[in-house]
């Protein structure tokens, strides 16, 4: 594969040859890319996304340029194409982090070098392959499990529910009506569950999954949503209707008292600051797959 847009490039096998990857680059650091230059065009903030992709290039052996939106203008100073034909005679990747999921298909389209989606309003496949590998870290396998998904059905959520659909979990996803999966992404899965009791997605999952109810650019609707989404958190009553040795998973960043109960990330259960950490692994095993 030339580019990672969508979970929808990848196979089973992509999947767990990444994770082999990954487990191998955490154990025992390699610098695999000496010399090798990435691009990171962010038109959205990060915290984990930012670090974890310029850390990674680092401690491969090769080093990253973070691109503002301000020095960019992506589609509005100048168009994507040309910004994908530019870049593609200065660096050996591009990582994008947009509002609009067609920038990234234009960029990989006229890119002449690997093009990673970084988060875009319809996907973020990095996030997912990074809790995939939490997963089986923490369960030993993948096969036979249950993910059991609470709230809106974000662009992680669908990133999420293809990934388990290729892999054969099964998934279970618990949203208000009207904020559930779209039927174009149900179309390409199985193994899937779509309900709008939250008691439902959670009882007898393996993992019990949530993210913030209001994504950033929907700021206009944060006062709807939270009417919307109020008996949907993930609280202490909410995960004992899961097997006894579930793990809770967030992609951060959370708001507590909205989606998650106060102190949940502390709790037991919570494996949400080692999902982060493997945002760095991941990270490592998807570029040296890509430009290594």
């Amino acid at each position: 594969m030339k580019d990672l847009v969508s979970i929808a490039d990848l196979t089973a096998e992509d999947i767990h040859d990444l994770l082999k990857s990954a487990i191998e680059l955490k154990r025992k650091g390699k610098r695999l890319l000496e010399g090798r230059i990435l691009a990171l065009i962010f038109e959205k903030p990060s915290l984990r996304t930012r670090v974890s992709f310029d850390v990674a290039m680092k401690q491969l052996g090769g080093d990253a340029i973070y691109l503002s939106p301000a020095e960019v203008g992506l589609g509005q100073r100048e168009p994507v194409a040309d910004v994908a034909r530019v870049l593609s005679r200065y660096v050996d990747g591009i990582v994008a982090r947009t509002f609009a999921h067609e920038s990234v298909v234009l960029l990989a389209k006229y890119a002449t070098v690997p093009v990673i989606n970084g988060l875009s309003d319809a996907e973020h496949p990095c996030q997912v392959l990074s809790d995939l590998l939490t997963i089986y870290e923490k369960k030993g396998t993948l096969d036979g499990l249950t993910v059991g998904y609470i709230g809106d059905a974000n662009n992680v959520a669908d990133s999420l529910l293809l990934a388990c659909a290729l892999l054969g979990i099964n998934f279970r996803i618990a949203s208000p009506k009207g904020y559930g999966p779209k039927s174009k992404i149900l179309a390409r899965a199985k193994n899937i569950l779509v309900t709008d009791d939250p008691r439902e997605a959670a009882r007898g999952a393996d993992v019990v999954y949530t993210d913030v109810w209001t994504s950033m650019g929907q700021e206009a609707e944060a006062e709807r949503r939270r009417a919307a989404f109020s008996g949907y958190q993930v609280n202490a009553g909410l995960l004992s209707l899961a097997k006894k040795d579930a793990i809770f998973m967030h992609p951060l960043p959370a708001h507590h008292g909205e989606e998650i109960a106060e102190g949940l990330l502390d709790a037991p259960q919570s494996v949400v600051f080692d999902q982060a950490e493997n945002r760095l692994h991941m990270q490592k095993a998807i570029l040296v797959r890509l430009i290594g």
